[in-house]
Protein backbone atom coordinates (compact mmCIF):
# COMPACT_ATOMS: atom_id res chain seq x y z
CA UNK A 1 0.00 0.00 0.00
CA UNK A 2 1.59 3.27 -1.09
CA UNK A 3 -0.90 5.70 0.44
CA UNK A 4 -3.16 5.48 3.45
CA UNK A 5 -5.63 8.07 4.60
CA UNK A 6 -4.62 9.68 7.86
CA UNK A 7 -7.08 10.29 10.66
CA UNK A 8 -7.95 13.96 10.94
CA UNK A 9 -9.72 16.08 13.52
CA UNK A 10 -11.96 19.08 13.05
CA UNK A 11 -10.63 22.45 14.13
CA UNK A 12 -13.69 22.95 16.37
CA UNK A 13 -12.71 19.82 18.30
CA UNK A 14 -9.18 21.13 18.82
CA UNK A 15 -10.49 24.52 19.99
CA UNK A 16 -12.92 22.81 22.40
CA UNK A 17 -10.21 20.61 23.92
CA UNK A 18 -7.81 23.57 24.25
CA UNK A 19 -10.53 25.68 25.89
CA UNK A 20 -11.27 22.86 28.33
CA UNK A 21 -7.56 22.47 29.09
CA UNK A 22 -7.21 26.21 29.71
CA UNK A 23 -10.29 26.26 31.95
CA UNK A 24 -9.08 23.28 33.99
CA UNK A 25 -5.45 24.55 33.99
CA UNK A 26 -4.23 21.32 32.39
CA UNK A 27 -0.71 21.42 30.91
CA UNK A 28 -0.64 21.36 27.11
CA UNK A 29 2.14 20.49 24.68
CA UNK A 30 2.60 20.90 20.95
CA UNK A 31 4.13 18.45 18.49
CA UNK A 32 4.97 18.97 14.85
CA UNK A 33 2.79 16.43 13.04
CA UNK A 34 5.13 16.22 10.05
CA UNK A 35 7.86 14.83 12.28
CA UNK A 36 5.69 13.03 14.83
CA UNK A 37 6.65 9.65 13.37
CA UNK A 38 10.26 10.29 14.43
CA UNK A 39 9.19 9.74 18.05
CA UNK A 40 7.89 6.22 17.46
CA UNK A 41 9.30 2.85 16.52
CA UNK A 42 9.01 2.04 12.82
CA UNK A 43 8.71 -1.45 11.36
CA UNK A 44 9.16 -0.16 7.82
CA UNK A 45 12.24 1.34 6.23
CA UNK A 46 11.61 5.06 5.68
CA UNK A 47 13.56 7.40 3.42
CA UNK A 48 13.07 11.16 3.20
CA UNK A 49 14.39 13.82 0.84
CA UNK A 50 16.85 16.36 2.16
CA UNK A 51 14.95 19.43 3.42
CA UNK A 52 15.20 22.55 1.23
CA UNK A 53 18.08 24.70 2.37
CA UNK A 54 19.84 21.78 4.08
CA UNK A 55 20.97 19.85 1.01
CA UNK A 56 24.52 18.52 1.11
CA UNK A 57 26.44 20.02 -1.82
CA UNK A 58 27.38 17.30 -4.29
CA UNK A 59 24.81 14.92 -2.76
CA UNK A 60 21.56 16.72 -3.59
CA UNK A 61 20.01 13.57 -5.10
CA UNK A 62 20.63 11.41 -2.02
CA UNK A 63 17.94 10.67 0.56
CA UNK A 64 18.03 10.18 4.33
CA UNK A 65 17.31 6.80 5.88
CA UNK A 66 15.43 7.04 9.18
Amino acid sequence: VLFRSAPTVRSTTIRTVLALAADQKWPTMQMDVKSAFLNGHLKEEVYVEQPPGFEILGSENKVCHL
